[in-house]
């Protein structure tokens, strides 16, 4: 292997770890998580929207809902 062969695989492993962390945090948490899944993306989890489609008065709710959570 050369040094950037090294260097990708660490930056894809560390990057692999830092989505499975987020996503274990969302899950823990609660909260849905949008991936991208049969080349399209999907919403997984517990109390994820059936559409990805949101009304505008959905939106304003979630951004005040986003404001006020903590930094992650």
């Amino acid at each position: 292997m050369t040094p950037t062969d090294d260097f990708e695989a660490e930056a894809l492993n560390a990057l692999t770890r830092a989505v499975a962390k987020a996503l274990e945090r969302k899950r823990l948490l609660g909260q849905y998580a949008v991936v991208w899944q049969d080349g399209r993306a999907v919403c997984i989890g517990p109390d994820a929207p059936t559409e990805m489609g949101h009304s505008a008065g959905n939106r304003d709710s979630e951004a005040e809902n986003v404001s006020d959570s903590p930094d992650l």
